[in-house]
């Protein structure tokens, strides 16, 4: 079973690369974005890369510090990396007094549970070696009461409310608003970072986040800042609170209502709008997983669904990290649990082939889109530009859907090629492409002239099967070797 795994992963990969007809972005393209995907990780909970920074952990204690820190994020990178992320979104680094980093004490230290600046100046330049850039969280409020500005009687009237341990900030006061702006300025000057996530910035008006953007560009133009709240501000990718409900409502089940799919997606098609941030799962809620097993459905073919979408959809795919191993958990710590490298890798290969075609053609990023279904979750769209047409179909129905596409749409003597099951699909006597997929299934199509026989194909076919006789024969060889010098022993 894992060499029929290992066969299938293999062909793919290699069909995968030499399908392409254009490359990724070149250097001298701008890059913006919509080019990028989005991993959202917490540093405490991925991998416990040092223990010199293990103060006071807990791992029983899913409250408390488990032992993520700076060097589990250099260790671990491969994952990511392998997976196609292009920004890996690391919470805030800011010294704090819980895991997740929500409350904070200071705007210039670094958590030491996290690591040394060294050591965080050395994440980012690596990950930069490795073409992905790191983003960090800026909470513009709701910081810990033993914030060391809250700590400053001279400061006592920044403070507009306290709860729960938590101060709030008066965020029409002008002091406050020059010491955040600076303090944002010092650390993006520090930190050669790629991206700046405003958290907590209900309070701010519009004028003073823009005015917090166009410092933080002027400082780095090619700096993205995003939030994690609804804001008419001009951030560089749009949030919508009701993104992650969509999706979570539309894959959590099958033959569910899809007609909302493009609810934030329409606005920037039309031009309106930034690209939007979608999601199907947050950092905030339940897991997708908990969800979709809440309806005793099979969360791994829920999760490839989903992933679909977001990935090929127009805007900015964010994901949430462990939903590639179908991490559970509830709202809150239950839904930040520390991340297991021992389980299934069946999803990670299937966001790393997504990702691939994703990565390496910017049509399926920022060619024109046209839906041409969306009927309760059978959803088929098209993406083309000058260079290349592809054509994305999820049957996340509970039966065998199709479509049929005119030749007027695709095309006279065109096909289409399956780049995730190799299929391939002509005109019929009809003059239509009928695309037939089994339930809960996913295929990507690239629309190309016909040129009969699939012939990177049968070449990666042939290729991995002349390595396994290779291998086979190589077994066989060895245990001849050891039954001879058993032989000989004897």
């Amino acid at each position: 079973m894992r060499f029929k795994k290992w066969i299938s992963a293999t062909a793919a990969s290699i069909i995968l690369a030499a399908s392409f007809s254009t490359a990724s972005i070149s250097a001298e393209e701008t890059r913006t974005i919509a080019d990028e995907s989005i991993y959202d990780v917490l540093v405490d909970r991925y991998f416990n890369g040092s223990g010199n920074n293990d103060i006071d952990v807990n791992t029983k204690d899913v409250t408390q510090f488990a032992g993520g820190d700076f060097e589990g994020l250099v260790k671990k990178r491969s994952l990511i990396k392998d997976m196609g992320f292009t920004i890996v979104s690391i919470g805030s680094v800011f010294e704090t007094e819980t895991y997740d980093g929500q409350a904070v004490t200071s705007y210039e230290k670094i958590e030491e549970h996290f690591g040394t600046s060294e050591e965080f100046l050395n994440v980012i330049d690596t990950y930069k070696k490795d073409d992905m850039s790191i983003m960090v969280d800026f909470p513009l409020s709701k910081v810990s009461e033993n914030h060391e500005w809250a700590q400053d009687a001279a400061k006592k009237s920044w403070i507009k409310a306290t709860e729960n341990g938590l101060v709030e900030w008066d965020l029409s006061n002008t002091d406050v608003q020059m010491a955040l702006k600076e303090a944002l300025v010092n650390f993006v000057t520090s930190y050669n970072i790629g991206g700046v996530r405003l958290t907590n910035i209900t309070g701010a008006d519009t004028a003073y986040i823009n005015s917090l953007i166009d410092t933080l560009k002027a400082k780095n133009p090619a700096l993205y800042i995003i939030s994690n709240e609804e804001s008419d501000a001009n951030f560089d990718a749009k949030f919508y609170n009701e993104t992650n409900e969509i999706y979570r409502n539309i894959y959590k089940n099958v033959d569910l209502d899809s007609s909302n799919l493009l609810k934030y997606v329409d606005p920037y098609l039309a031009g309106k709008e930034v690209p939007a941030q979608i999601m199907f799962d947050s950092l905030k809620t339940n897991r997708f997983t908990f969800d979709s097993a809440e309806q005793n459905m099979f969360p791994p073919t829920r999760l490839k669904a989903a992933y679909a979408s977001t990935l090929f959809l127009p805007g900015v795919p964010v994901v949430q990290y462990g939903s590639e191993i179908a991490m559970n958990g509830e709202a809150g710590p239950e839904a930040h649990q520390f991340y297991n490298f021992k389980t299934d890798e069946e999803l990670i290969h299937y966001i790393e082939n997504l990702q691939k075609l994703r990565n390496e053609s910017s049509t399926l990023r920022h060619g024109d889109f046209k839906m041409l279904k969306n009927e309760n979750g059978f959803i088929a769209f098209t993406r083309k530009s000058a260079e290349e047409e592809w054509l994305v179909v999820i049957n996340n129905t509970s039966k065998t859907n199709h479509v049929n596409i005119s030749q007027e749409e695709i095309g006279e003597d065109k096909e289409l090629r399956g780049m995730l099951d190799s299929d391939i699909i002509r005109a019929n006597k009809d003059g239509n492409y009928a695309v037939i997929l089994d339930r809960e299934v996913v295929e990507v199509f690239q629309i190309i002239d016909k040129r009969g026989l699939n012939v990177s194909y049968l070449v990666a076919l042939g290729l991995v099967y002349v390595l396994f006789i290779a291998f086979v024969i190589i077994i066989i060889k060895r245990g001849r070797e050891r039954r001879a010098i058993q032989d000989g022993e004897k």
